[in-house]
């Protein structure tokens, strides 16, 4: 549905829907904070099934790993409640591990959710409160790509805006194509200029 240059399709219905699910889901488990959920929904949900699996699974992996670092971070913070010590001198430490870690298991894309998580616990959790706080994050990424993969199995796209979608993106992925000739193209004068100068 088209009203001037705003368009209401299938993706922003079902990225809507996604976050009353969680909410809804999270009320009827008696869940404290759908907030990961529904961001975890959000970000996964895509407008085709390989492509919400893949985000879903990068969610997933950058989430654990941000959690179980916080884990960590809980676990020192309560035997050595120095919190400015602990803030100045292991949370870039851990921030570290994150990123060689989710670089280590090739989940690159997945970097900034770890980080995001791991900073998110560590620093939002009271002193002395338990690390089951880390282990609901990983349980809320989980629910929440569940609620974005089970959006994509029972409601598909119409064929149209299927089309125009992959149309969209085949546009997108010419435009970057074309980018990377532009900087080739730039790279190869340059290259041939130094040369001349050379001779």
């Amino acid at each position: 549905m088209h009203i001037g240059r705003f368009r209401l399709g299938m993706r922003t219905f079902k990225t809507a829907l996604s976050v009353v699910l969680c909410v809804l889901l999270f009320h009827v488990l008696g869940r404290d904070n759908p907030l990961i959920a529904t961001i975890a929904a959000v970000v996964s949900l895509r407008q085709d099934m390989t492509s919400t699996v893949s985000i879903g699974k990068e969610r997933i992996l950058g989430n654990t790993v941000g959690s179980v670092a916080a884990m960590i971070y809980l676990l020192v913070q309560h035997f050595f409640p120095q919190t400015l010590f602990l803030q100045l001198v292991l949370l870039p430490i851990l921030v570290a591990l994150v990123v060689i870690l989710q670089d280590g298991i090739d989940n690159n894309s997945g970097i900034i959710t770890g980080i995001a998580t791991f900073i998110l616990i560590s620093l939002s959790t009271p002193q002395g409160e338990s690390v089951i706080v880390a282990l609901d994050r990983i349980l809320d990424t989980f629910i929440g790509v569940g609620v974005a993969i089970f959006l994509n199995t029972v409601i598909k796209p119409p064929k149209m805006e299927e089309q125009r979608e992959i149309e969209n993106d085949l546009a997108k992925l010419k435009e970057q194509e074309q980018d990377l000739q532009d900087t080739l193209t730039q790279v190869h004068e340059k290259i041939k200029a130094k040369e001349k100068d050379e001779k």
